[in-house]
């Protein structure tokens, strides 16, 4: 039995001297990679190193972190440097915190990488690497706060500027259409006024038209009247002319060849004939009628 267990003993002594011998042959290897600056042969060989044999050595996790960081993989890097962070070396965490902070800039997460740098600096203010980023990147953070800054004044002064652009547009939009509210008044009160003008000229012109109308009807009238007037006393003068020219009985007697002595006994000779026949007429209306007899 004594025996059996000093047997499994070696056995195991063997195992471990085995393991430790490759554990050292993998470290010497991947140390020699490292230095040369194949990093991705370094990395396989520390990730194998932590990974399936188990070692925890700091010296370790910082080469595998330093390596993933020289091959810029950042998927890796963060998660292989954290761990070194809560390091009681206070040289390795003050290289952790400051590769962090290193990666942290590079992706422009400045205030991020300036905490990784204090807190480098708080760990191990010998760390002039630390220092110098930290400063670096405090200038750098500041310079950025400042364009923003100026940025953000420039923007503002962009926007009153062009809020005043603006109000200047507006006030000369509210002018124009102000100016074009005038035109259209000024233009329909001129329209309406050559109406005005147009229908005072129409009435006018139709007036006029009555009026000549109206005094060619009283010219005509006054005319025709004149005329008939005229014809009247043309007529009267006509007459009195008949009148005037009319022969005296003298002088018809004279051209009918008859006397006046002869045309007095003629005259005389006609009025005893009338005076007869009245007295005849004046007897005949005396006699009694005769009643058997017709009235004619």
């Amino acid at each position: 039995m004594k025996l059996l267990t000093i047997a499994i003993g070696l056995l195991l002594l063997l195992t471990d001297f085995d393991k430790i011998g490759k554990i050292n042959s993998l470290k010497s290897e991947a140390k020699k990679a490292y230095t040369k600056g194949d990093f991705k042969t370094a990395i396989e060989k520390y990730k194998y190193l932590v990974d399936s044999l188990g070692v925890k050595e700091e010296e370790v996790l910082l080469n595998l972190a330093n390596s993933y960081f020289h091959e810029k993989d950042t998927a890796n890097v963060l998660n292989a440097y954290l761990p070194l962070t809560q390091s009681k070396d206070t040289k390795l965490n003050s290289i952790a915190n400051q590769q962090l902070g290193v990666v942290a800039n590079r992706q422009g997460k400045l205030e991020e990488a300036l905490n990784y740098f204090k807190q480098a600096l708080k760990t191990a203010p010998d760390n002039e690497d630390a220092r110098f980023n930290y400063e670096m990147v405090k200038k750098k953070l500041e310079d950025k706060k400042k364009q923003e800054q100026k940025d953000k004044d420039k923007e503002n002064k962009d926007d009153k500027k062009d809020d005043k652009k603006d109000q200047k547009k507006d006030q000369k939009d509210k002018q124009n259409k102000d100016k074009k509210e005038k035109d259209k008044k000024d233009q329909e009160k001129k329209d309406q006024e050559k109406k005005d003008q147009e229908k005072k000229d129409q009435e006018k012109k139709d007036k006029d038209q009555k009026d000549k109308k109206d005094q060619s009807k009283e010219e005509k009238d006054k005319e025709k009247k004149d005329k008939e007037e005229q014809q009247k006393e043309d007529e009267k003068k006509k007459g009195k002319e008949k009148q005037d020219n009319k022969p005296s009985p003298s002088e018809k007697l004279k051209d009918m060849n008859i006397s006046e002595e002869k045309a007095k006994m003629i005259l005389e000779a006609m009025k005893n004939q009338e005076v007869q026949y009245l007295q005849q007429n004046k007897r005949k209306a005396t006699k009694p009628k005769d009643k058997g007899k017709p009235d004619w």
